[in-house]
């Protein structure tokens, strides 16, 4: 029989503290509904349950639509639903999730940079990195969202 997942945040509240800290200065740096694609997106990649819950509830509160949470997925293939930044965003968030060998690309790096300033690049940076431990945190634990 398995045994049941140590919740990390229960066991280290400081660390989770700390980890809150850090993602609530990073969006003071973006567009809260941009934040939330690009977590949302990670999530999805990433298959945590809890988190692809989390973050569409909480776009969805920030007023994004139902049609482009439901397209985040296929994202590439939406055409004008997402705009050049959100797509430039959502392309890098792809390459630091899947990070391979090779890294994240200079194309999409670029096209990233064309349309966020660097503190703002910086911000989105952090940002996917940050959902990308959140997520291996969650779907390691177990943590599974609550049905409604």
């Amino acid at each position: 029989m398995a045994r049941t997942r140590v919740i990390w945040a229960k066991k280290l509240p400081d660390v989770y503290g700390k980890l809150d800290e850090i993602d609530k200065i990073v969006a003071g740096h973006l567009d809260a509904t941009l934040l939330e694609l690009v977590k949302l997106r990670a999530s999805v990649i990433n298959g945590c349950s809890f988190c692809v819950d989390l973050h569409t509830r909480a776009a969805l509160k920030e007023g994004e639509t139902q049609q482009r949470l439901f397209l985040v997925s296929a994202w590439y293939e939406a055409g004008a639903v997402f705009t050049e930044a959100e797509r430039s965003a959502l392309a890098l968030t792809d390459e630091m999730t899947r990070l391979g060998e090779h890294g994240v690309s200079d194309e999409t790096y670029e096209a990233a940079a064309a349309h966020f300033d660097d503190q703002e690049l910086a911000a989105l940076i952090a940002a996917i990195a940050m959902i990308n431990l959140y997520n291996r945190l969650a779907v390691t634990s177990h943590l599974h969202p609550r049905p409604r």
